[in-house]
């Protein structure tokens, strides 16, 4: 059985007629169906096929990066520049859909002062307004934990958007 390029069957006909028809158009014979009886071939461009098909597998494939994870690391006496640097990168790979682990570290007597690990930890969230997936444990001399993006709005946000509702009333 033979198929034309437009989808268009014409009927039984034999291998060496179906093959000289394919170059008469400047296309390829390509065998879609090998199990029927009579075979199914149809005359079309071979590498644009080839395309189609790549493209189509192509498309079931996640562009997401919800399951993995990136990690930033920081001191307790980190300087506010290498902070906000922390910041811009951090941002970035949660616009990408990652999620962010973010560790503390601390180093001899610093290992005294929790508190103020956790308080980085939670600064860096309440900054880039995500949400704990893990909330923050410690591991050893290092304070880690594990954020999302965030459900909520950033406060700024949220005071212009209550703006622009006053302003409709």
């Amino acid at each position: 059985m033979l198929i034309d390029e437009e989808g268009q069957p014409m009927g039984v006909v034999s291998t060496r007629d179906a093959v000289s028809t394919a170059k008469e158009r400047g296309l390829d014979l390509v065998e879609v169906g090998a199990n029927a009886k009579p075979p199914v071939c149809k005359i079309l461009d071979f590498g644009k096929f080839q395309y189609e098909q790549e493209k189509s597998q192509g498309k079931g494939k996640s562009k997401s990066h919800a399951g993995e994870i990136k990690e930033v690391q920081f001191g307790v006496k980190t300087d506010e520049h290498d902070f906000n640097t922390k910041l811009k990168l951090a941002s970035k790979f949660i616009e990408k859909g990652y999620k962010i682990r973010v560790v503390v570290k601390m180093i001899g007597r610093e290992n005294i002062y929790s508190d103020r690990a956790i308080a980085q930890i939670r600064r860096f969230k309440d900054t880039l307004s995500l949400d704990f997936e893990q909330m923050p444990s410690r591991l050893g001399t290092r304070f880690s934990a594990t954020l999302i993006k965030g459900k909520n709005k950033p406060a700024q946000e949220q005071e212009k958007d209550q703006g622009k509702e006053n302003a409709k009333n």
